[in-house]
């Protein structure tokens, strides 16, 4: 009997592997900042921008970081965790900024599984079956005069 469940469980196992899913969706950024400024998230004190999209003059550039977020997928439409992981990376790249001295992050991209993506639109998530995922690569800076 304990054979027969054995045998079982491992074909289970087998199965959920290799229906294992990761569909990449493509979204813009900017739905993800004006959502974290509604609620109250995001202060508007570091701009966001995408790798190609025009930036104000950089007078300083204040270090490199990546931010990787994931949200439990379990039950949630992969537009809205995908949503809620890219804010989550938003919100620590923001408070990063912040004690950096930095007023903005420029050259934000995709970098999931350390696989660059730039846009200066749009931004990429992973979702599985359990785990949505975003990782951001981007550069601290300060803009203006």
């Amino acid at each position: 009997m304990k054979k027969h469940l054995s045998l079982a469980l491992t074909a289970l196992c087998a199965a959920t592997i290799a229906h294992a899913r990761n569909d990449v969706l493509t979204l813009p950024l900017d739905e993800v900042v004006r959502m974290g400024v509604e609620q109250g998230k995001l202060d508007g004190s570091v701009k966001f921008y995408l790798s190609g999209a025009k930036t104000p003059k950089v007078s300083a550039r204040l270090g490199e970081d990546v931010s990787n977020k994931k949200t439990n997928g379990v039950g949630k439409d992969d537009a809205f965790g995908c949503k809620w992981a890219a804010l989550s990376a938003l919100i620590a790249f923001q408070e990063s900024a912040k004690r950096n001295g930095a007023n903005a992050v420029v050259d934000l991209h995709s970098y999931y599984r350390r696989n660059t993506v730039k846009n200066p639109v749009t931004y990429q998530c992973h979702a599985g079956n359990i785990v949505i995922g975003v990782t951001f690569k981007g550069t601290y800076a300060r803009t203006g005069g």
